[in-house]
């Protein structure tokens, strides 16, 4: 794991601290805290903190610090990218469940347009790091795991590359995927700040950091990123019990991204794929890449509404593919 170095830590309280008032700072869930160094900056600054953490040689330290304080750190043994996993047997630490999390924290929950319930911050581990943002995107897409508790904001160090990808521009060949579209319809996503790998330690026996190659993107910093889930996000024809579905669209569309809407349409037994598209105002001749985030939004709420497309096409990938991001 990633662990910020002491100079980083005055920074990342800046940018924690960016946007509230006055008084007490809020609760703050911070995963994989490590030795300590940015949970006692964040102490400091006021902030209540939940540290999460899945290490045991960690726990020890972190115990102690809480005890030294007033009920301000709660040091919880658990793993934040194990919550809720599939499994029908009891749950042994670092595997936690979120209701009791929530639980222990004691946050209610929150209608999905009321204000932020709870913000999270950590360092997101390198290894299947894709894999792990897809997780937190299916989540909050069907409001399950802590999305069950409303719009909760997400305060990560990701790597540059994944940042890029997350901001790309509909036409930029390569990047703009599939999770461009989806975490750009679902978050407000903003850069709180760009730190050189340099200035991260690591618990891994070489010391050494095990930074992720990247050919052809930027991959010289981690960004902090602010990841607040959208208010209106299911105002329309989109649903958390439909949501598994528009995922499975927008990353079928991608399969070929060079390919055509009207041809991705046809392959999805829709008939008058040419009277959908003039009401969306969508040429025909338009590339699944092109298409902005907003355009598949529309699409799949006009879908919805369409007799000649049914969501059982998807049914089989839509189960397998939730079963691949538990």
């Amino acid at each position: 794991r990633f662990i910020a170095c002491p100079q980083l830590a005055r920074t990342v309280r800046r940018c924690l601290q960016r946007g509230a008032g006055p008084g007490p700072q809020p609760l703050l869930l911070e995963f994989a805290p490590g030795p300590g160094i940015l949970t006692r900056t964040l102490l400091d600054a006021g902030f209540r903190v939940i540290a999460l953490e899945s290490n045991s040689d960690f726990l020890t330290d972190l115990k102690s610090l809480e005890n030294s304080l007033d009920g301000q750190l709660k040091v919880i043994h658990g793993d934040f990218f194990r919550l809720d996993p599939m499994s029908k047997v009891a749950l042994k630490p670092p595997a936690v469940s979120s209701d009791k999390l929530f639980e222990t924290m004691g946050v209610a929950a929150v209608p999905w347009r009321a204000d932020v319930p709870l913000k999270i911050f950590g360092i997101v581990p390198q290894e299947l790091e894709r894999n792990r943002l897809w997780r937190l995107l299916f989540a909050m897409y069907e409001c399950s795991s802590i999305y069950r508790y409303g719009r909760v904001e997400l305060n990560l160090f990701i790597s540059e590359k994944e940042y890029t990808v997350l901001t790309a521009k509909p036409g930029e060949s390569r990047i703009y995927q599939a999770l461009t579209v989806l975490a750009q319809l679902g978050y407000e996503i903003e850069l709180l700040h760009k730190e050189p790998w340099s200035s991260f330690s690591t618990n891994l026996k070489n010391g050494g950091l095990a930074i992720p190659k990247s050919g052809q993107l930027p991959n010289d910093h981690l960004c902090l990123v602010r990841l607040t889930p959208q208010q209106n996000l299911f105002t329309g024809g989109l649903k958390p019990s439909n949501a598994s579905t528009f995922i499975f669209m927008v990353k079928q569309s991608f399969a070929k991204p060079k390919s055509r809407l009207t041809d991705r349409l046809n392959s999805w037994s829709l008939d008058n794929s040419d009277t959908l598209l003039k009401a969306l105002e969508i040429p025909r001749n338009a590339a699944m890449r092109n298409l902005y985030p907003e355009d598949y939004k529309r699409l799949f709420e006009a879908l919805q509404n369409s007799d000649m497309f049914a969501e059982t096409l998807f049914h089989d990938e839509v189960l397998a593919s939730t079963r691949i991001m538990n």
